[in-house]
């Protein structure tokens, strides 16, 4: 008896970390298939194989979600995403078969307002898939991404870029970002004419 009360506990504990961990397991899933570029049933079987052993296998600490999910910036984000990525696919194809000049290409640094890693990891991701950005380093400490971008020419062209990250960013925030987050990006879209720059 003791021990059927003792294993009833750490059962549903590890059932309530599964369920809280169902968005990361399908956004995995997702992942997987966006870099694939297929939305196939095979796409889909191999990434929740490759989902279950990233979670099981790999053991990592638990992602931390805020619980918080705005249906309607969420469909900003997908529908922005999808013309970003025909948009890029399109640019960098012109910029590669276009007579003249090769396009310039940067390593820019890019400093993030929001302290999560997930957040982070996401715009990482989100840049990353869209032709013409490469992220090749993030600093988690300084909350810094290192992006490899094509098409630049001069300094307005560097800061477009880090504008189109920070608005990124500013996106997933406002989808699935805590409230707190989503202060710090309103703080810092309210600061920004302030600057000189253009909000996001």
């Amino acid at each position: 008896m003791t021990d059927d009360r003792e294993s009833a506990p750490v059962s549903r504990g590890v059932l309530g970390v599964t369920w809280r961990q169902l968005p990361f397991f399908l956004w995995l899933i997702a992942l997987w298939m966006l870099l694939w570029g297929q939305f196939t049933l095979l796409a889909f079987l191999t990434g929740l194989v490759a989902a279950v052993v990233v979670t099981r296998v790999f053991r990592l600490p638990p992602v931390s979600l805020s619980g918080r999910l705005n249906v309607w910036f969420g469909l900003v984000f997908v529908l922005t995403f999808l013309v970003s990525l025909v948009r890029g696919s399109l640019l960098v194809a012109w910029q590669t078969i276009r007579p003249g000049k090769l396009p310039g290409a940067a390593i820019i640094a890019v400093h993030l307002r929001t302290d999560d890693d997930l957040i982070m990891t996401h715009t990482a991701v989100t840049c990353s898939l869209i032709p013409g950005s490469l992220v090749v380093e993030a600093d988690r400490d300084r909350r810094m991404l290192y992006l490899h971008v094509i098409g630049v020419d001069d300094d307005d062209d560097i800061e477009l870029q880090r504008r189109t990250v920070l608005g990124w960013e500013a996106r997933i925030v406002r989808a699935v970002g805590s409230t707190a987050q989503l202060d710090v990006i309103r703080e810092a879209t309210i600061d920004t004419p302030r600057k000189g720059g253009t909000p996001t």
